[in-house]
């Protein structure tokens, strides 16, 4: 079934034109998210638009309406709407949009490893991992568009302006293994965090639940409340800089959004250079040091894969701005009293 715009006006009936369809998810289908089984059915449908059949209730799972991260399963009932009311004249598009080349380069020269079941990417910050929200393309679209005989699936998410390791699966068989091996806890990420002030609370759990809500304009935010999801983030401090600065080692038991940033900020020390969460007067002083974006990056990935025997170990080193903003810091510490 194709969205693209029809070059001709069909000869089919009106009525028939504006039938909603259903559609069956099939074994190999099952365990992805809504939106994702969507945007690869609907080929050449905008994503904003899938977004807003979403919205608007107009695609429904087994008769109910569905958010775009609830997870589709086998023989899950899928309404569609009919073609002429997903796709009004006034927003159709002339045609699928191409990947940038200079985004398809980006993405090829990150990633740093490749396996016959996934590959890692050390996301490069300020590239969403998929297009919407006004950005038409992100990480998973230039894979697919470098490698349109693969079935690639993102394992998991990152910030837009965080860096660092990103898994995708080159098959459903391991995007569904790699779900459950989240799903148990049986993954350990690791990330890099500069944050504000001197951390004098050692190796801190911090175990707050976080609701997260949609503002005017569409911009999400996240809050500490006692009505949200649970969330888990350990901090230990790595390097000191005086009562400036902490560098931290950040390990996360869930993965809610935005969660280090708003645990980080509600334990007092906000992630340097993050526009939402931080404190205005750090960031402008960790801007003289050449920081230009927030200081978080996906340092580590490592799991026991299901295959027995099989583990998976990763990790990438700083990128070259956040290191620089280290070295000027180092240069800089203060000198302890003898």
């Amino acid at each position: 079934m194709s969205y693209e715009t029809p070059t001709s006006t069909p000869a089919s009936p009106p009525e028939v034109a504006r039938k909603a369809t259903y559609v069956a998810v099939t074994d190999g289908e099952a365990g992805q998210r809504l939106d994702n089984w969507l945007i690869r059915t609907l080929k050449g449908l905008p994503r904003s638009l899938v977004y807003r059949l979403l919205r608007t209730g107009q695609v429904r799972v087994n008769g109910k309406r569905a958010k775009p991260d609830q997870r589709v399963a086998a023989g899950d009932a899928i309404r569609l709407p009919p073609p002429r009311d997903a796709l009004p004249p006034e927003s159709a598009p002339a045609g699928p949009r191409s990947v940038p080349r200079s985004l398809t380069e980006l993405i090829q020269q990150a990633i740093v490893r490749e396996e016959k079941d996934v590959l890692v990417i050390d996301k490069p910050a300020g590239v969403a991992v998929h297009g919407g929200s006004g950005l038409a393309f992100g990480v998973i679209e230039a894979l697919r568009a470098l490698r349109p005989d693969e079935e690639l699936e993102l394992v998991h998410r990152l910030d837009r302006e965080t860096s660092g390791l990103l898994l995708v699966a080159r098959n459903r068989r391991t995007l569904r293994e790699l779900h459950a091996a989240f799903r148990e806890g049986l993954v350990e990420k690791r990330y890099l965090a500069l944050v504000k002030g001197q951390w004098n609370l050692g190796k801190t759990t911090v175990d707050v639940p976080l609701a997260t809500r949609q503002k005017q304009g569409g911009e999400r935010m996240v809050r500490v409340h006692e009505s949200g999801k649970d969330a888990r983030s350990t901090f230990e401090g790595a390097d000191f800089f005086g009562a400036r600065a902490t560098l931290m080692t950040v390990s996360i038991d869930t993965g809610r959004t935005h969660q280090i940033r708003v645990h980080a900020a509600h334990a007092g020390h906000p992630v340097a250079g993050d526009p939402k969460y931080g404190d205005r007067d750090f960031n402008e002083e960790m801007r003289e040091l050449g920081l230009e974006r927030m200081f978080l990056h996906a340092q580590s990935i490592s799991l026991d894969w299901p295959t027995p025997g099989r583990t998976f170990q990763v990790s990438v080193p700083l990128p070259p701005d956040l290191a620089a903003v280290i070295d000027r810091l180092s240069v800089r510490r203060p000198r302890r009293r003898r």
